[in-house]
């Protein structure tokens, strides 16, 4: 507390000490000024002021007037709505979103309301109407002078006196006018020359035999009108020396002064009906160029799928040398030299920090004959559904494996992913399937290590149900790019005299494609993009989707406007069967719209369920199925829990025929009939119907249990937790 004693003890009075007495003074007094000047300029407190003898006490500063020549602002907060139907109400809100989705909300909402009802809730023609009131012009506001002053004024002269007609040889006959008799500059010129003015009205005569031609007053922008559109009044003229008749035109000038506003608007015609696509024609002019490909690339973790499939696009010219050498700086930074080409497919950051695929890229190529959509699926375990994902989009695969020593035995040895992958595409419908043997070079081009792992994975292929014409093996270095589209190596061309994986990838067959059937899609992405509307990507099963269809988005039910389609972020006019494309659309929330929604036609929608009946596989498996037993049920890019309800009987693998009904369990290796129940409600269509719809996958504790075709769907519990 001692540095607190010296405050205690302090004496003010002597800290003020030679302060001015009288409060308000900061300095002496000791300036030169007179009392005449004090008293004029200097503040006096012991005078008592008036505020308004500081004030001037000249003339009053007159108030603006007040404008009436502008309408009152309308307002929509008292206005009520009109007492409709739940019908009529649900056309007067999807009217209201469409119109606002357009314009914005500048228009008042009791104007929209006024229109739309007028027009019978039809959006195009209240549209067509708001837009046609919209470029009106608004009237200006006159200067200020000329509002003073407009009492005093002078009537506006609006007469225009017209010569006498000439004398006509006969009673009953008038004679004919000529283009050079009515000049119609002369009349738009007259009609401009209307004057503010205090003397006599300004008369013009013209050599045409027109009667006297009495008008009333024009706005200024109509007269511009007139003026700048000289087609209406030459098509006047036209009509005139045509039918030798003279006394329509002052009505028909009347008319075109008066009523330019009124001029009624074509009505206008919406884009999905006058831009709707000859599907026919368009789908034959599509058969007749190349064929479209879906390629998976399925296989182990650092088999080199990615930096296989880099390289041949980089080849290919897909990727140019300026980016490609970017990737070989960064990618040396860090500490990742040989993954320079898998950063073409694997374009994230935590992808490339990690060295890991994790998500499905997708890309798009040609070769000679076929235009292929890549599908690069991740290898490691933890990314299976994923892989699943890509694999079901997929019409034919290439399986990479590692011709290593030791690297491949791992992949394909259990608890590898390569047994695994292949058995995933073959239960996903893909028949078709290239095995690329990379890194060959590592075994010196080994014909003995290429002949061993051929022999090896055929006698796993031939099992897992491919056959033997439709399985080609391919040497090849993704690293060297040897193979890819050009075989340079000599000691590779020594013993091998097949194809490069291009031309390998250039003999696959394409499907037939579900075009003849109701449209089904697929939701792999939902995504905000540029403009009105948000995108939906995925890949088309059935059917066919242009802009201006009407789409229904299960299991919610809500119904959509497509607004374009883009394959490749390119707009296209329709989509068919087997086309990945992202549809821009209208008239839904975005939050409504998740991965695994299926789009589907209004008219024949996908059914919802949340059980079902399916003919299932069951793989190699360490704990045998009984009923209840938790899976995980993947289908397409959905995946829920399920368990099993039932297990309705066991059948023979070859014949199909019932061996033992209400089995107790199902062991590895057995076909049965069971009922599966779904946690939630998912859109599914039977195999039989669809057969890209109708297969299914199940996994347990992180491995493949089990593949599936839909027979039956049992609507009775289709109402469950959505």
């Amino acid at each position: 507390m001692s540095r607190h004693r010296n405050v205690r003890s302090m004496n003010y009075e002597d800290e003020y000490y030679g302060y001015d007495d009288s409060y308000g003074h900061s300095v002496e007094d000791d300036y030169c000024v007179s009392p005449a000047t004090a008293a004029q300029f200097m503040y006096n407190r012991d005078q008592t002021h008036s505020l308004f003898s500081y004030m001037d006490t000249g003339e009053d500063i007159p108030e603006e007037e007040s404008d009436s020549d502008h309408e009152p602002l309308t307002d929509s907060r008292n206005y009520k709505r009109p007492q409709l139907n739940d019908v009529d109400e649900a056309r007067l809100n999807s009217c209201l979103e469409e119109i606002r989705n357009i314009i914005g909300d500048s228009t008042p909402e009791h104007v929209l309301i006024d229109v739309i009802m007028q027009h019978n809730f039809s959006y195009e023609r209240a549209l067509n109407a708001i837009l046609s009131q919209q470029e009106k012009p608004k009237p200006q506001r006159e200067p200020r002078a000329k509002r003073r002053t407009r009492q005093e004024e002078p009537k506006v002269n609006t007469d225009l006196k017209l010569g006498p007609p000439p004398a006509t040889n006969n009673a009953g006959a008038r004679p004919k006018v000529k283009d050079s008799d009515l000049d119609l500059n002369h009349v738009s010129e007259g009609l401009a020359r209307k004057t503010f003015s205090s003397s006599k009205p300004t008369t013009k005569r013209f050599d045409s035999p027109v009667e006297e031609l009495k008008t009333h007053t024009v706005e200024k922008d109509a007269i511009r009108r007139i003026k700048t559109d000289t087609d209406l009044l030459r098509l006047e003229r036209n009509s005139v020396g045509s039918s030798g008749s003279t006394e329509s035109l002052p009505q028909k000038v009347e008319e075109a002064m008066n009523g330019i506003s009124a001029t009624p608007i074509p009505k206008g015609t919406s884009r999905s009906k006058q831009d709707r696509v000859d599907l026919e024609k368009e789908y034959e002019k599509r058969k007749a160029g190349k064929e479209l490909l879906n390629l998976v690339v399925i296989g182990h973790v650092d088999a080199g799928k990615s930096t296989l499939m880099g390289h041949l696009l980089y080849q290919l010219g897909h990727v140019n040398k300026r980016t490609m050498h970017k990737y070989e700086q960064e990618s040396k930074k860090l500490g990742k030299a040989s993954f320079a080409y898998a950063w073409v497919l694997d374009e994230t950051e935590e992808e490339r920090s990690r060295g890991v695929t994790m998500d499905v890229a997708q890309t798009r190529f040609e070769t000679a004959h076929r235009v292929v959509t890549l599908l690069d699926a991740p290898g490691h375990k933890d990314f299976i559904p994923n892989m699943i994902t890509g694999a079901a989009q997929a019409d034919v695969a290439i399986l990479v494996v590692n011709a290593t020593r030791g690297e491949f035995e791992t992949g394909f040895e259990a608890g590898g992913q390569t047994r695994e992958h292949a058995l995933l595409v073959r239960s996903l419908g893909v028949f078709q399937l290239a095995v690329a043997v990379n890194k060959m070079d590592t075994v010196d081009w080994s014909p003995d290590r290429f002949n061993d792992i051929t022999k090896r994975l055929g006698q796993f292929l031939k099992q897992a149900g491919f056959k033997e014409n439709d399985v080609a093996y391919v040497p090849c270095s993704g690293l060297s790019g040897e193979n890819l589209t050009v075989m340079k190596e000599a000691a590779l061309s020594a013993w091998y005299n097949g194809t490069t994986l291009l031309e390998r990838i250039d003999l696959f067959k394409a499907p037939e494609r579900a075009t003849d059937k109701p449209f089904r899609m697929c939701v792999t992405d939902v995504f905000k993009g540029m403009g009105s509307g948000f995108s939906i990507a995925g890949s088309v099963e059935a059917g066919n989707v242009q802009s201006g269809d009407r789409v229904l988005v299960m299991p919610v039910g809500h119904s959509a406007t497509v607004k374009g389609v883009l394959i490749e972020e390119g707009p296209v006019p329709c989509a068919f069967a087997g086309d990945h494309v992202a549809l821009i659309v209208t008239g839904i929330d975005m939050a409504t719209v998740h991965i695994g929604s299926i789009l589907c036609d209004p008219s024949q929608p996908i059914k919802a369920v949340s059980r079902i009946k399916a003919r299932v596989v069951i793989f190699n498996i360490d704990v045998p199925v009984t009923k209840g037993f938790p899976v995980v049920f993947h289908y397409k890019s959905l995946n829920e829990p399920a368990h099993i309800k039932r297990l309705i009987s066991q059948l023979h693998k070859s014949t199909g025929e019932v061996i033992k009904k209400k089995p107790r369990c199902l062991m590895k290796n057995s076909n049965a009939v069971i009922e599966l129940e779904i946690n939630r409600s998912v859109c599914i269509e039977l195999y039989k119907d669809y057969k890209d719809l109708g297969r299914f996958m199940l996994r347990y504790g992180g491995s493949t249990i089990a593949a599936g075709l839909v027979t039956e769907l049992v609507e009775g519990k289709s109402a469950r937790g959505d």
